[in-house]
Order: structure tokens, then C-alpha cells, then sequence
């Protein structure tokens, strides 16, 4: 017998920490990608900021640029004051770079390894009144933001044009975008704090009802199989509690007939068990002559042979009736088995003279074939079996109102009024009444069985005695469309 699964193990994924995850993660995966959008917009305010001091730093170079008679032609000569760079004095952590270029391209002044301005492919309107663009470059090994001004240049002695390049490292760019980050980040951050900490509230306070089932089950004993209290459930937990409490009540019923079957056969077969031994011990001992001791251990074994095959059929009609909870069961044609089950029985009949009709229609039914023949094989054995001699039997199957009608009739003594309250119960003796009832074993298992076939089908078993004429049996069972 295999052990009883034991708890759940830690790494499979509970409801709370699915629902959790559920919320939880997709609201930190929102702000992880609303910060690197606000990182890049942060970047881009810090570079609209520091450009427009890259541009001033320009303008104020440009101011102190003057064109001069030289050897080689007019020249452009830059005096550049320190005002234009203490801009930039205030943090030490940013590099200022400068050049400025003459008409033909050539250094006047500043930083001569600085790259050559790049033309300004961005088709894009400026947003500033000069001509001017910015750019990002790589100057001695580090990134630099960089400003490229074209500034005219007029003297006494006639007029070119300067190019002015300013270039500044982007640590203070940088500072100032991951400060603003921070600053938006930091109402964000508790508000997620807040959600989280509302929603394992609330995901503790709705998976509360889950717990306290699991733990009522857990603190059941292995034969409770009463109903779960459904009051005071969610709504969405309602119909798993209802359906293991039909689950229950299935199993509960399994179980009862099983101890209901080891009872019965325990019970019962001791006594033909009993019955055999002394047979034989009687035999042995030379008290019965041997075929007349072979006649009664052949009838004791047939006797306990019908009554074990009696058991096992009771036992499947259960198992069937289960089968049938669970799944449509399939058509068939009654009148054919009830036409194949009279064939099967006829020596019977013909043994004890019987004056035997049989009428069927077409009626078609859903149940198993084995539960049909068993139902049919039991009703007339007992009819034939409670039948005199010669009397008339008569066996009619019809199609009305929906049913199918089975009808089995004998001219037998019929049923004892005071008995009928134990009709259908399993091994109720002595039901005949009148000259045969002290002869007669009783129903033993066959009525037992019938009736709990025509129940699992959805029908009905009603025994009528005919006053002086014997007794009638029928079967009522919902009729079904042929396939």
C-alpha cells in the first residue's frame, strides 16, 4: 500500500505567491521601463541645459575674434578672456576643450588634435538663431559633447568666416541626469512599496478561505468523508468545495457497499462452506452411501456457486452504476437481448412443462448489455422457479410513453403481503406465500440484483400479485433513439 502524499514541496508555485508574481512583477517591469525612459529624457534635458552654456561659451569666443593683414593674407586672430570659460569652474569634474579655425581651415587657437567639425546631417530645423549644432565625439579617449559655431568675422580690411568648436566631458551631463532620475524615481519607489504591500495584504486576506479548507482536510480523519461547510466560502471557491463533496459522497457510497459486500459474503458463505465440511466428514465416516453423498456435495456446490456468482453480479451492477455517473451509457436494443436470454433459459422452461409466451417490440435502451441480460435472466429464472408445473408464463416487452415496458408474468403463488417491506433486500427468505412457501428458499441475491440494476438505469421494479392468477413483474426503464 503506498504511503500518503505528503506536503507540498517548497518549490512548487503556490496561489499567493502566483498572484504575487502576477502583480507584482509586471508593475516593477513598468517602472524599470519607465526609468530608463525617464533616464534618456533626463539625459536630454541635461543636454539641452549644458548645450545652451556650450553655445554661450561659443558666442563669447567669437565676440573676441578679429581679422588681421598677415603675411599670408587677412588672418583671424582669437584673444580668448577667461570669463568665457568660468562657466565651468564651479565643478572639476567636466573638461572645457576649445578650437578655433580661420577661413581656410587652419588653427588660430585652442586644442590643434581636436577632430575636424562634422557637417550637420540632420536636416533638422535649429533651434537656435546662430549656426550652430551639437554633436557627441570621442576626444582623447573619453566622450565629449560637442558645439561647432560658424561665426562671421568682418574687418577694416574685409570679412571671412570662423569656425568655433567647443567640446565639454559629460560627467557633469550625466550627475545631473542621474540626479533628476533620482528625484522622479524616489515618489515611484513608494508608491510601489505601497502597491506591494496592499496586495500581499490583499492576496493573504483573499487566500485565507484556502487555507482554512486545507487545513480542515488536513485535521479530518482518513474515514471522514462527511461534507465540507460551504457557508461563509467566495463565490469562486464554491464550486470546488461542491464538488468534493459529491466526490465524498460517491466514495462514501463505494465504501458502504464494499462493507456491505465483505459483510454479506462473509455471512453467507460460512454457512454452505459449513454445510460442505460436514458433508464430507459424513461421507468419510461411511454414514450415506457415496452417490447419495455425491448428490448432496454437487448440490451444496452448486448452491454456493450460485450464490458467489449472485455476489459478484450485485457487486458489478455497483461498479457499473459508478461507470455510468461518469460517462453516457450506450444504446441497445432490449428486445433482441430479451428474445436471446428466453433462448438461453428455454430448457428450463421445457423441464418443468411450461405453457411459455413471449411478445417483443423494438425498445431501445441505455445501459450495458451485461446489466440488460442479468435483469432478464434473474426475472424469469424466479418466474420459472415459483411456477407449478404446466402453468403458463408469459414475457412481453413494449414501447409507451417514452418507456420500454418489460413484463413477466408466472401462475405462481405469488408474493406474502406482510413481506414486501423486505422485497429487494439481499437474502430475504420465505417471500411465497400459500401451500409453497414452506418449500421455497426465498429470493435470495436475484431480486436484490434486479432492483438495483433497473435504479442505476433510472427505472422502476414493481411486483403485483394476480389474485388466483400468480404473480407479475415489471420493468419500467427510459426509452433511448436507436444510434
Amino acid at each position: 500500500m503506498s504511503a500518503p502524499p505528503g506536503p507540498m514541496k517548497n518549490t512548487e508555485l503556490s496561489l499567493r505567491r502566483y498572484l504575487l508574481l502576477g502583480i507584482l512583477v509586471p508593475v516593477l517591469g513598468f517602472v524599470l521601463v519607465a526609468g530608463a525612459g525617464l533616464y534618456r529624457a533626463a539625459l536630454q534635458a541635461a543636454d539641452l541645459a549644458y548645450d545652451r552654456t556650450l553655445l554661450a561659451t561659443a558666442k563669447m569666443i567669437g565676440e573676441h575674434l578679429q581679422l588681421r593683414e598677415g603675411s599670408s593674407g587677412l588672418q583671424v586672430h582669437a584673444e580668448v578672456p577667461y570669463s568665457a570659460l568660468e562657466a565651468f569652474e564651479a565643478d572639476n569634474r567636466s573638461r572645457l576643450f576649445y578650437r578655433v579655425l580661420g577661413p581656410r581651415q587652419d588653427t588660430v587657437s585652442g586644442f590643434a588634435e581636436m577632430p575636424l567639425p562634422r557637417p550637420d546631417r540632420s536636416g533638422q530645423p535649429a533651434p537656435y538663431a546662430a549656426l550652430v549644432h551639437f554633436y557627441d565625439e570621442i576626444f582623447q579617449g573619453q566622450r565629449v559633447r560637442m558645439a561647432v559655431l560658424l561665426q562671421p568675422v568682418a574687418g577694416p580690411q574685409g570679412y571671412g568666416m570662423a569656425t568655433i568648436q567647443v567640446a565639454e566631458t559629460l560627467e557633469l551631463r550625466h550627475a545631473l541626469a542621474r540626479q533628476l532620475l533620482l528625484d522622479m524615481l524616489g515618489p515611484q519607489a513608494l508608491l510601489v512599496l505601497l502597491i506591494a504591500g496592499v496586495v500581499v495584504l490583499v492576496v493573504q486576506r483573499a487566500t485565507r478561505p484556502v487555507r482554512q479548507l486545507s487545513q480542515q482536510l488536513q485535521a479530518r480523519a482518513e474515514t471522514d468523508l462527511s461534507p465540507l461547510p460551504s457557508t461563509g466560502l467566495p463565490r469562486e471557491l464554491r464550486p470546488v468545495v461542491e464538488a468534493s463533496n459529491q466526490l465524498m459522497h460517491r466514495l462514501s457510497q463505494v465504501l458502504e457497499h464494499q462493507k456491505r459486500f465483505v459483510r454479506d459474503a462473509s455471512h453467507q458463505l460460512r454457512t454452505p462452506l459449513a454445510v460442505l465440511k460436514t458433508q464430507l466428514q459424513s461421507a468419510r465416516r461411511g454414514d450415506v452411501e457415496p452417490q447419495q453423498a455425491l448428490q448432496e456435495l454437487e448440490a451444496t456446490v452448486d448452491g454456493a456457486t450460485t450464490l458467489a456468482n449472485q455476489m459478484l453480479a450485485l457487486a458489478k451492477v455497483e461498479q457499473l452504476r459508478q461507470q455510468g455517473l461518469r460517462s453516457p451509457l450506450p444504446v441497445q436494443a432490449w428486445d433482441e437481448i430479451v428474445r436471446a436470454v428466453a433462448l438461453d433459459v428455454s430448457p428450463l422452461i421445457a423441464d418443468r412443462g411450461l405453457d411459455f409466451g413471449l411478445h417483443t417490440e423494438a425498445a431501445p435502451v441505455r445501459a450495458h448489455e451485461w446489466a440488460l441480460r442479468e435483469l432478464v435472466r434473474n426475472l424469469l429464472h424466479n418466474a420459472v422457479k415459483h411456477s407449478p408445473a404446466g402453468a403458463t408464463l408469459d414475457v412481453a416487452l413494449q414501447a409507451t410513453g417514452g418507456q420500454a415496458v418489460l413484463t413477466v408474468a408466472d401462475a405462481g403463488p405469488g408474493l406474502a403481503p406482510e413481506r414486501r417491506e423486505r422485497l429487494f433486500q439481499p437474502f430475504a427468505a420465505g417471500l411465497a406465500q400459500g401451500p409453497a412457501a414452506e418449500t421455497q428458499a426465498g429470493s435470495g441475491l436475484g431480486l436484490a440484483i434486479c432492483q438495483e440494476i433497473v435504479a442505476s438505469l433510472g427505472g422502476t421494479l414493481a411486483l403485483n400479485n394476480r389474485p388466483g392468477r400468480g404473480l407479475e413483474a415489471v420493468v419500467r426503464l427510459p426509452q433511448a433513439a436507436l444510434p
